[in-house]
C-alpha cells in the first residue's frame, strides 16, 4: 500500500477540496470523545478561499494514495496571522516568547497551519513522512517550524516530538490548554 503513497504539494482545486473534506472528518465535533482521545483530531476549521490563498503564498504538503488524499499538512506563512482567530493567541503567545536566546518575532518562522492523517491511514509512517516532505522543502526558507497542539491530544503531541518538535511554552486560552512546540530547521 505504501509504495501507491506519494508525499508532494496541494496544487490544485479538487486537493483543497479534498483537504477540506479530511478536514471536516476529523474535527474534535464530528467525532466521538473515544476516538478524539485515542486517534487525536483537529481543531481550526478553514474555508476554502483562506485555504486556497495560503497554498498560493507557501503550498501545502499533502499525502496522496492512488490520487486521493489521505493525509495534510497545512503551511500558514505569518501574512495569515490575524486571519484565524481561534490562532491569535497562540501568534501572541510566539511573538512572546525567545528560543535559544533570539525572539521569535525577529525570526524567520512558519506556521504549522494543521496536520491531519485519514483513519484508514494512520500507524503507516505518513505522518512523518508529510514532515520530512515539509521539511525538504521549506528548511531552506525558514528556520523554525511552529504549531500548538491541544495538551490532551496526547497522540498528536507524541508524533509532533517524535519528528523533531520541542516544547516552547504551556498556556491556557478560551478554549482549551495549548502546548505551543516548535521544530528548529536551523541545526
Amino acid at each position: 500500500m505504501l509504495s501507491q503513497l506519494n508525499t508532494t504539494i496541494a496544487e490544485t482545486d479538487d486537493d483543497i477540496q479534498q483537504i477540506l473534506l479530511l478536514q471536516s472528518e476529523n474535527l474534535e465535533r464530528q467525532i466521538t470523545s473515544d476516538e478524539a482521545k485515542n486517534q487525536g483530531f483537529v481543531t481550526v476549521v478553514h474555508n476554502e478561499r483562506l485555504l486556497r490563498e495560503m497554498n498560493e503564498v507557501e503550498p501545502s504538503i499533502v499525502a496522496k494514495y492512488n490520487d486521493k488524499i489521505v493525509g495534510y499538512c497545512l503551511s500558514m506563512p505569518r501574512i495569515f496571522k490575524t486571519k484565524i482567530e481561534v490562532l491569535i493567541p497562540m501568534l501572541h503567545q510566539v511573538d512572546a516568547l525567545s528560543f535559544e536566546g533570539v525572539a521569535l518575532k525577529n525570526c524567520n518562522y512558519l506556521i504549522m497551519g494543521q496536520v491531519c492523517v485519514g483513519k484508514d491511514f494512520r500507524g503507516m509512517g505518513i505522518f512523518d513522512k508529510m514532515y520530512e516532505e515539509m521539511q525538504i522543502r521549506l528548511s531552506p526558507k525558514y528556520d523554525y517550524l511552529i504549531t500548538e497542539v491541544a495538551s490532551r491530544n496526547i497522540r498528536s503531541m507524541r508524533a509532533h516530538i517524535r519528528v523533531g518538535f520541542e516544547k516552547l511554552l504551556t498556556y491556557k486560552d478560551a478554549t482549551d490548554e495549548w502546548e505551543l512546540i516548535i521544530w528548529n530547521w536551523r541545526g
